[in-house]
C-alpha cells in the first residue's frame, strides 16, 4: 500500500539500505549495472555481494559499471503513481560520480509535476540516510515540502569518511584521480578520504591497518553527538566487528547502529578491505 499521504521514494542500489529497512518502507531501489569479464549484473539483485568480493582477484579484465535504461526508473514512477501516491522524490547517487542521477531525471520528464529528482551529492548511506530519513518522515504524515526541506538538512549534515586497503582498485577505476594524484600514486599507503556534495577529498594516508583503524576512530570521534550511524566496509566483516569494539566509551552510538557491506558497484571501485561510516550529525558544525 502507499505511504500514508500519497509520497513514493525511489533510489539506487549504491544507497546501500539494508533490505529490511527497503521492505519496511517499501522503498524503491532501483539496481544500477556491474559488468564482470563482459557479463552484466543486476547489483544486488542477479549477484551479491559475497559472490563479486569472492571473483574480484581473479578477473580476467577490472570490473565497470554502468547506469540502467530510463525505462527502469521510469517504470519505478510508474508503479509509485499507479499504486495511488500523488507524487515521488527519486534520491540518486552524487552526479558528479555516475550517471544515475541523469538516467533518473530523464525517467522523470515523462511524468511532468509528479517525480522529483534529488542529487544525493553522496554514496552508500551517505545517500541511504538521506532516504531512510525522508521514509521515515513519510510514514509519520509529513507533506511533500516538509520531507523534501528534511531531506536537505540530512544531506548538509551527512559525513561519509574511510579508509581504502589500497590505492589499486581507485587508480583502476579512474573515478577520483585527484585523491590518486594528491598521494603520488604509491600503491603502498593507505588513503584516508572524504566526500561531501559529490567530491572526493584526500585527508591523508596511513601505511597499516592499524593505523588505519585509529585514523578512522579518530575522525569519527570529532564528528560530535551523532543522529544515526553506519559501520561501512568493503567485505572485511571481521574488521567493522573489531572496529564497534573499538567505539566503546569513545563514542555515544545512536540508537540503530548499522554494519554495511558496501554493495558491489561500489566495491569494484574501491576494493575489499575498506572500513569507513557514515553519519548524520546533530547539528551543521
Amino acid at each position: 500500500m502507499p505511504s500514508p499521504n500519497r509520497i513514493g521514494l525511489v533510489t539506487d542500489s549504491p544507497c546501500d539500505l539494508p533490505l529490511d529497512l527497503v521492505e519496511q518502507h517499501q522503498i524503491e531501489v532501483v539496481p544500477a549495472i556491474l559488468v564482470l569479464d563482459g557479463q552484466s549484473y543486476r547489483d544486488g539483485e542477479t549477484i551479491s555481494r559475497e559472490e563479486f568480493y569472492r571473483r574480484l582477484p581473479d578477473l580476467r579484465t577490472a570490473p565497470s559499471t554502468a547506469a540502467p535504461s530510463p525505462l527502469i526508473f521510469a517504470g519505478r514512477y510508474e508503479k509509485l503513481l499507479s499504486a495511488g501516491c500523488e507524487h515521488v522524490i527519486c534520491v540518486s547517487t552524487a552526479a558528479s560520480l555516475t550517471s544515475l542521477h541523469g538516467v533518473a531525471k530523464t525517467a522523470a520528464a515523462d511524468f511532468p509535476g509528479r517525480v522529483t529528482v534529488l542529487d544525493s551529492g553522496q554514496l552508500t548511506l551517505g545517500i541511504g540516510f538521506q532516504v531512510l530519513a525522508a521514509a521515515e518522515a513519510i510514514a509519520a504524515g509529513v507533506g511533500l515540502a516538509e520531507t523534501l526541506a528534511l531531506i536537505e538538512s540530512i544531506r548538509q549534515r551527512v559525513r561519509l569518511m574511510g579508509v581504502l586497503d589500497t590505492l589499486e582498485y581507485v587508480r583502476r577505476s579512474g573515478r577520483v584521480p585527484g585523491v590518486v594524484a594528491s598521494l603520488g600514486g604509491l600503491l603502498n599507503l593507505k588513503p584516508v578520504v572524504t566526500l561531501s556534495e559529490g567530491v572526493v577529498r584526500p585527508l591523508g594516508a596511513v601505511r597499516t591497518t592499524r593505523q588505519a583503524n585509529q585514523r578512522v576512530l579518530s575522525l569519527l570521534i570529532e564528528q560530535g553527538r551523532l543522529e544515526r550511524l553506519a559501520i561501512l566496509h568493503t567485505n572485511a566483516a571481521d574488521r567493522a566487528r573489531e572496529f564497534i569494539e573499538l567505539l566503546a566509551g569513545k563514542v555515544e552510538i545512536p540508537p540503530g547502529l548499522l554494519t554495511v557491506n558496501l554493495t558491489s558497484v561500489l566495491g569494484t571501485h574501491l576494493g575489499p578491505n575498506g572500513l569507513g561510516f557514515a553519519a548524520v550529525i546533530n547539528r551543521v558544525k
